[in-house]
């Protein structure tokens, strides 16, 4: 896979979280998109598209205006999640999933015809990427037990640090398919 292919990705999640932005002016900056590329987490979605950025942008004002959007690890979602999810443009079940809340939700019309546009970029980018991602010897790859039967992908997360001291949450084995760039000092982020 090309080294540019994950950093031109990070810029469109960049760019489609600033179209966000602009509709919610107290969602904080995206601190590294990075980190979204090939993660996999069952409760937020396993799909990275323009859904997923805004159920992650609920997280994001929930972080803003300190509210407790989630519990059970982060697993549960919770009706103040389901209030921030409705302000950004997404509908939500009736009744709550037994262990994962109210964290199945989906673009209302209205959203997706507002971000028209952001998401065809990021659709594009989206598909550059994964044929990349295919294109690389995915038929000789191992993928372990959890691809062939249909796993989420989650796992137990551990922290990396970057150069700067930053850091994200992350899958080893996703860290160990490419690495992940942080956006303030260009350094990779390592495992702790």
């Amino acid at each position: 896979m090309s080294t540019t292919q994950p950093l031109v990705l990070a810029a469109e999640l960049a760019a489609a979280w600033s179209d966000i932005q602009a509709y919610h002016q107290d969602l904080p900056d995206l601190a590294s998109p990075e980190a979204l590329i090939g993660e996999s987490s069952s409760a937020c979605g396993t799909r990275l598209g323009f859904e997923r950025l805004l159920h992650e942008a609920a997280h994001g004002l929930a972080a803003a205006r300190d509210i407790r959007d989630t519990s059970r690890a982060g697993r549960y979602h919770n009706r103040r999640f389901l209030l921030l999810a409705s302000e950004l443009g997404l509908a939500h079940p009736v009744e709550p999933h037994a262990s994962s809340g109210f964290s199945q939700v989906t673009m209302l019309k209205e959203t997706r015809e507002r971000y028209a546009e952001t998401i065809e970029r990021l659709d594009r980018a989206l598909g550059a990427h994964q044929e990349a991602v295919a294109g690389e010897g995915a038929s000789r790859a191992f993928r372990g037990p959890a691809a062939r039967h249909g796993s989420s992908g989650g796992g137990v997360r551990v922290k990396a640090v970057c150069g700067c001291g930053r850091n994200v949450r992350v899958v080893p084995s996703v860290l160990a398919q490419a690495s992940i760039v942080c956006g303030a000092c260009q350094q990779p982020f390592k495992i702790a």
